[in-house]
């Protein structure tokens, strides 16, 4: 199977997870990212299994989950509540048939190799976790997080030595923080779990934040780079768009979710 065009529920933030569905069906999106948060709160009211009904109904397939945090570098009370949340989220993922789940690096005003050292094992112990539920971990790395190349992102996932843990490659975060056009090279079929776009026009890299987002091809970015990448080593997963502007979270969600897989289908013909 190709790579094909799936959207965020992040791109509709306010929107219900029930209203996503019906928008994102009615807009042609059949492959969500899902906001686990989102999700959470709908099966508070509705039971998982009318849940997981409704979307094989309207033909949406949860390719994704977004997003856990807390696990690399808390310890303690912290770090236990933190698993205990993620191993809730697994069985979910598990339910659902979420393969992918996007793992979020720590915020850390001051890495070091201590840091980094528990975090290769914590990551490590988070893969054999979720491969007990057969979902893999896609490892976002942050502009301003301790992990926030893409290059140390990739390091980390080949120390854990855990099959089912690789990247999540948000274009965001590549062109916002340290990551160089090398990095790309190392990306492969094998360490590639997912990928987030979007666009950011006129804003300084220092000063983007993620209510700049565009749509792809809207912007500055250069995003060809990363689909060559893409096609180069076979990448057949989903590319999710995923936009966090307030402005079009006040909009007719369902044209949103149109006009999004439209830019990202024209970005993958690229």
């Amino acid at each position: 199977m190709p790579m094909h065009a799936c959207v965020s529920q992040a791109t509709t933030l306010p929107g219900s997870f029930a209203d996503d569905v019906e928008n994102y069906a009615a807009a042609g999106c059949r492959t969500v990212e899902v906001w686990l948060t989102k999700l959470e709160q709908h099966l508070e009211s509705v039971p998982a299994e009318g849940t997981r009904l409704a979307l094989q109904q309207r033909g949406v397939t949860l390719a994704a989950a977004a997003y856990q945090g807390g696990l690399l570098l808390s310890q303690g009370e912290q770090r236990a509540a933190h698993f205990d949340h993620f191993k809730r989220r697994l069985d979910l993922c598990q339910f659902f048939g979420v393969r992918t789940l996007v793992l979020a690096a720590d915020f850390a005003q001051r890495p070091d190799p201590q840091a980094l050292a528990r975090a290769v094992v914590s990551l490590a112990q988070a893969g054999q976790w979720a491969a007990a539920f057969g979902v893999r971990l896609a490892l976002e790395f942050r502009g301003d997080a301790f992990c926030s190349s893409l290059d140390t992102a990739l390091t980390l996932v080949e120390q854990c030595r855990e099959p089912n843990v690789g990247v999540c490659l948000d274009a965001f975060h590549y062109y916002k923080g340290p990551s160089k056009p090398e990095d790309l090279e190392r990306v492969t079929a094998a360490n590639l779990f997912h990928v987030q776009v979007c666009d950011v026009a006129g804003v300084p890299r220092e000063v983007m934040t993620d209510a700049d987002r565009v749509m792809p091809g809207d912007g500055d970015f250069r995003l060809a780079p990363i689909v060559d990448r893409l096609k180069t080593i076979g990448y057949d997963g989903a590319v999710s768009l995923e936009l966090m502007d307030p402005v079009l979270w006040q909009t007719n969600a369902q044209q949103v979710v149109s006009l999004g897989v439209q830019a990202v289908v024209r970005l993958l013909a690229t």
